[in-house]
């Protein structure tokens, strides 16, 4: 029986050949997996032309995992960040640090507006204290775009340190060292490069690195420690996820084939327009505009009528073999569907006519 669709931002609907790859186990000292990780190190700086100025650090996790050890070990413990929020991944990256007991500053945009980078150039000059600024490029809790060559400009500008969480960006929207400058950027395994959950990496510069020795708030979330150990032995310091690893680098060869980041955005773009107009056939409504849209998640108003129910319209659309994300905004009831993985127009259709089933079961006519 065929898996369920997966249409969400993360986990997602992988690959046959990315499946199968898991099917081998490897030794986490071994010379061949110590390539392996030489090599996907060096296969996700180019992603974002990185040269020599960058350098890969994978960890084991989530991508949240990953962003709280390069929150924990870039910044200094006398430092401080300014978190741009307007979502709750924004809100998470502003808890953590608290957490770890760095000085944080909130500039929050609301649930329906992208990032302003004017106020942000505000905030760096009305407060001199902040060394970093965080933002996430693509919000997953809505979808929302933020514009991040814009904020990079600003960042760079103020002479401040910019840190990305690139979770639901890396892949599939433009993000190279070429144009933009920023300290460190974040994602994982599993969102746009199509691999399976359970690593998280970051693509730091390297003399940032190199100036983050004893800042670390963790011994295990020490970015700077598991850099130095795999350039001086090739290794990680604790058992790695080897058959993550191992299914990244199967669907590294598949985004290769498939043309590269400009291709894979050009099918999620397809998979988006495709959804939305769908929807809107169904008398759906997406939450953002389209100039604010990502096309990696659609955040859906939940439609108006008494007989809504998100659970049943959940197990509904999960017996037609397709699974959705329930909404994560406070102003406004919603639920989410995702745009990514190893999916094309056929699958979108297939979701589509799931929840035009879905509502017509539940008497639901709009």
């Amino acid at each position: 029986m065929r898996d369920a669709l997966l249409l969400t931002p993360g986990p997602l609907t992988t690959s046959l050949a990315t499946k199968t790859a898991m099917l081998h186990d490897w030794g986490s000292w071994d010379s061949n997996f110590n390539a392996l990780t030489a090599s996907l190190r060096q296969r996700l700086v180019a992603l974002i032309d990185g040269g020599e100025h960058y350098t890969c650090v994978p960890l084991q996790g989530s991508g949240t995992f990953a962003v709280e050890a390069a929150i924990g070990t870039l910044m200094p413990r006398d430092g401080k960040l300014l978190c741009l929020v307007n979502g709750a991944y924004g809100k998470r990256i502003a808890q953590l640090t608290e957490i770890i007991g760095r000085q944080v500053s909130v500039l929050d945009f609301g649930e329906t507006a992208a990032v302003d980078p004017a106020r942000v150039a505000e905030a760096l000059v009305s407060d001199p204290q902040i060394t970093h600024v965080a933002v996430v490029y693509c919000e997953t809790s809505t979808g929302i775009l933020n514009p991040i060559t814009a904020i990079s400009e600003v960042v760079a500008a103020a002479g401040k340190k910019l840190i990305i969480d690139a979770m639901s960006a890396f892949g599939a929207l433009p993000l190279s060292a070429n144009n933009l400058d920023f300290d460190a950027v974040i994602a994982s395994s599993n969102k746009c490069l199509e691999g399976v959950p359970g690593m998280g990496f970051v693509l730091c510069k390297t003399a940032a690195l190199e100036q983050a020795s004893g800042q670390a708030h963790s011994l295990s979330l020490d970015l700077y420690q598991q850099w130095r150990y795999m350039e001086q032995t090739g290794q990680w310091r604790y058992t790695p996820p080897t058959h993550v690893m191992a299914a990244l680098m199967v669907a590294l060869d598949q985004f290769d084939a498939e043309g590269g980041r400009v291709a894979r955005l050009a099918r999620y773009s397809a998979n988006c327009q495709t959804l939305i107009q769908g929807l809107q056939e169904q008398g759906l409504q997406s939450f953002l505009p389209e100039e604010l849209q990502a096309p990696i998640i659609v955040t859906v108003h939940a439609p108006a009528h008494p007989n809504w129910n998100f659970s049943e319209f959940y197990q509904l659309t999960k017996e037609r073999g397709v699974i959705l994300y329930p909404g994560k905004l406070t102003s406004a009831e919603t639920f989410r569907i995702g745009c990514i993985g190893a999916l094309g127009q056929a699958e979108m259709q297939i979701a589509l006519d799931a929840i035009a089933h879905a509502l017509k079961k539940m008497d639901i006519c709009l």
